[in-house]
């Protein structure tokens, strides 16, 4: 069964870090490429950070540059995002998606993907 299950989610304060994980089992993600989405309320679901096969390109939304880092152990079939300094804007649900959109500027503007987890809640509030 193919699937991606995200976790790492939490309440965190302004100025916080949380590190998320996608984990992917019934596939291997070595081919595909990942890419970090998030959904707050009432706003469209968004491309937050992609990332390539292999490792060679990442792309990040201009909102969370210099904050967030994706990464991704093809080993361990997962691939995580680093956030840093975070903004109570930065409060939505979090999913991970697999896609064979080579390009990770055009896999983070679009959610037409064959692949997505159920999604992790990140909450940024004192």
């Amino acid at each position: 069964q193919v699937q991606l299950v995200e976790s790492g989610g939490g309440l965190v304060q302004p100025g916080g870090s949380l590190r998320l994980s996608c984990v992917a089992s019934g596939f291997t993600v070595d081919y595909y490429a990942v890419g970090w989405f998030r959904q707050a309320p009432g706003k469209e679901r968004e491309g937050v950070s992609c990332i390539s096969t292999s490792n060679s390109s990442t792309y990040y939304a201009d909102s969370v540059k210099g904050r967030f880092t994706i990464s991704r152990d093809n080993a361990k079939n997962t691939v995580y995002l680093q956030m840093n300094s975070l903004k109570p804007e930065d409060t939505a649900v979090y999913y991970c998606a697999a896609s064979v959109i080579t390009s990770v500027q055009t896999m983070c503007a679009t959610t037409r993907h064959a692949f997505w987890g159920q999604g992790t809640q990140v909450t940024v509030s004192s």
